[in-house]
């Protein structure tokens, strides 16, 4: 009768055990490649994202400047909305 070290050992490299491990091996490989490539698309999609907060900013700036009065107006009657919400019930 063979002790457990030697049961162990022959089953480790059994091919079946072989094939396994290659298995393995492919298939972390592909999670790895996936992992990568998902990476990479998503450090595209925040500079894309931050190139778009960049540009709204920008243009919010600018129809500031060409109507301030307008752009006082608009963020009197948003902060007195957020109040009206925020404020509840007393």
């Amino acid at each position: 009768m063979a002790t457990a070290n030697q049961a162990f050992r022959q089953a480790a490299n059994s091919p079946a055990a072989r094939e396994s491990a290659e298995a393995a091996r492919s298939i972390g490989d592909s999670v790895g490649e996936f992992a990568s490539d998902m990476s990479r698309e998503a450090g595209k999609q925040f500079g894309r994202a931050q190139d778009m907060a960049v540009d709204a900013y920008d243009d919010a700036h600018a129809a500031m400047q060409r109507n301030p009065l307008t752009a006082v107006l608009i963020a009197l009657g948003v902060g007195f909305l957020f109040g009206v919400v925020s404020g509840g019930r007393r």
